[in-house]
């Protein structure tokens, strides 16, 4: 997944999908971000691709991609008709909550009470902040509704 991107304030809920594929997808409210000149600062510098429901801020960002939709759905179609791959992995790669990198626990690493036990249910720990990860039933849910888009869309 080449695309590094950056996601305002507005869409948070589009940030964590995105990660679910896989994407690095900074979110600008993780970092502090709210102002356009800081926004447009951090793409070039860190060379991401800005997304935001802003259409000025999306003309000033290279390469910008200016959402419309306030509705997840609706979100996710503009992203698949821009030509982004909607897709979950096999295996997660980054990090819902802050956007570190994951990787497998071990089976006899200890995980939190609210983490399945690893030997019975392979699991993620993000190097960064620590969350526990495993595909559950969010995940069913959010593999569930990216298809259900994308067949829509076809």
């Amino acid at each position: 997944m080449a695309r590094r991107l950056l996601v305002d304030a507005m869409l948070g809920k589009l940030a964590r999908y995105l990660r679910m594929c896989g994407y690095d997808a900074a979110y600008a409210l993780d970092r502090g971000l709210e102002a356009d000149e800081d926004l447009l600062a951090v793409a070039r510098d860190e060379g991401r691709q800005l997304l935001t429901r802003d259409r000025q801020l999306a003309d000033r960002a290279p390469a910008g991609v200016r959402i419309d939709a306030r509705e997840i759905d609706d979100q996710l179609r503009e992203l698949l008709a821009d030509g982004f791959d909607l897709s979950l992995a096999d295996e997660p790669a980054r990090c819902g909550r802050c956007n570190g990198r994951v990787a497998p626990v071990g089976e006899d690493e200890t995980v939190p009470a609210y983490a399945p036990d690893p030997t019975e249910t392979p699991c993620h720990r993000c190097r960064d902040c620590g969350q526990v990860f495993w595909k559950g039933s969010h995940w069913d849910d959010v593999r569930a509704r990216l298809r259900r888009v994308k067949d829509e869309t076809e």
